[in-house]
């Protein structure tokens, strides 16, 4: 009796290497131009809008006192837009700092050529913090080893090397307690190879109606900064507002202020301050790729968990959960000319069916907004994180690699 032979009983050498193809030389004659960043063959994807993602900024500087700098988070890949595009929008419109969440992303953009001041948020594993003295990365530090080790590798560097102290006013991740912050800014204006550009805090809810806990840990960091100023110790860069601060906390922006999700177009929350003329950058686009007429008694999808009472048209988009749309039942919508189509049925990793009874006009491969604007009506990112269960962040970094970011510049 012969039995299969498992994976594990091949060699791994004994499996050859694929050879590359060339796609162009197989290409029939007759052939559309091949997909591009522009014009992806996907019908499904990402539009960024950067004539929008600049006017927000343009909207923000006029909003902002014109001494107050501005540091354009662009962690996660921008907040899902791509770190390198924003970045470059956020320096063109006058951002000071990037800030970015880890080493590797900060290094990508260093690959691509951006010399400006960027400051890692969070904490450094000690393997990485050579790599940031390197490569000139400010890094926040919160303790007394981190200092010590960037201390060392800035005198062996023979460079005076910038930090932000990070001062935990009450959102307890990173940072140093704010009653023991000036001793360690202390330590840290004593080296010879180390300077203390910036220090700075997070507010836990900034972007709420109750301001009662933002202008608690307010008051905390002024305590720490007063402390400070009393051994003597000054600070070019103080810095405690996100956009929930920027916006509805004036008397909290200090030297600068870290903007993330507001240039995207996004208020933090449903209650805090607006910009007149801030627009969302980000829309999540498809197109029809099927169309079914439905008699009374058909089911749509998995699970039939949709009937049709009466005749009824659906329209097939080829997008899913595996996009990272909310897995839903029955719930949500799409924009089509203009209308919004019902979501019927389970969302299922590469397709979600919308009900387009109403819209006769609908066509195969008619163009679908699954969020952002169509016509006067609106599908904003707020309304998908209220499927999701979550929050806006989620969303925006929430949608895979697989759908084509196409930019409009």
């Amino acid at each position: 009796m012969t039995t299969a032979a498992s994976c594990s009983d091949v060699p791994f050498a004994a499996v050859p290497e694929a050879p590359a193809i060339d796609r162009a030389s197989q290409a029939p004659e007759e052939v559309d131009a091949p997909p591009t960043a522009e014009a992806p063959f996907r019908p499904a994807w990402v539009e960024i809008d950067l004539r929008r993602l600049k006017h927000n900024f343009e909207l923000i500087n006029r909003d902002k006192p014109a001494g107050l700098q501005i540091l354009a988070v662009v962690k996660d890949e921008g907040y899902g837009h791509g770190a390198l595009p924003v970045a470059r929008t956020a320096l063109e419109c006058g951002a000071n700092f990037l800030a970015l969440s880890t080493l590797e992303e900060a290094l990508l953009l260093r690959d691509q050529g951006l010399r400006c001041p960027m400051l890692l948020l969070g904490d450094r594993q000690e393997r990485e913090l050579s790599w940031c003295v390197a490569h000139d990365l400010t890094c926040a530090v919160g303790e007394a080893r981190s200092v010590e080790k960037i201390e060392e590798l800035a005198a062996r560097a023979r460079k005076r090397v910038p930090v932000h102290l990070k001062i935990n006013t009450g959102m307890n991740r990173y940072g140093v307690r704010w009653t023991e912050a000036a001793a360690l800014a202390e330590r840290i204006s004593a080296s010879k190879s180390l300077v203390l550009e910036g220090a700075l805090s997070h507010f836990a809810q900034s972007d709420e109606a109750d301001k009662t806990f933002a202008n608690l840990q307010l008051a905390r960091f002024n305590e720490a900064l007063a402390e400070m100023g009393k051994r003597g110790i000054t600070v070019k860069l103080r810095h405690i507002c996100n956009s929930g601060g920027f916006l509805d906390l004036p008397h909290a922006r200090f030297d600068m202020v870290r903007l993330g999700i507001l240039p995207l177009g996004v208020f933090p929350s449903m209650v805090c301050r607006r910009i007149p003329g801030i627009e969302a950058v980000m829309s999540v686009k498809a197109r029809i790729a099927a169309i079914q007429s439905l008699e009374p008694g058909d089911s749509v999808g998995y699970g039939m968990r949709y009937t049709a009472a009466s005749p009824r048209r659906i329209a097939v988009l080829p997008l899913g959960y595996g996009d990272g749309f909310p897995r839903v039942r029955n719930q949500g919508c799409a924009l089509i000319h203009g209308q919004r189509a019902p979501l019927v049925v389970g969302v299922a990793m590469d397709a979600l069916t919308v009900d387009i009874t109403d819209i006769p006009a609908a066509q195969l491969w008619d163009e679908a907004v699954i969020m952002g604007r169509q016509g006067e009506q609106e599908i904003s990112v707020h309304e998908v994180a209220k499927l999701k269960g979550s929050v806006s962040y989620e969303v925006l970094t929430a949608w895979r690699a697989r759908l084509p970011r196409i930019y409009l510049k």
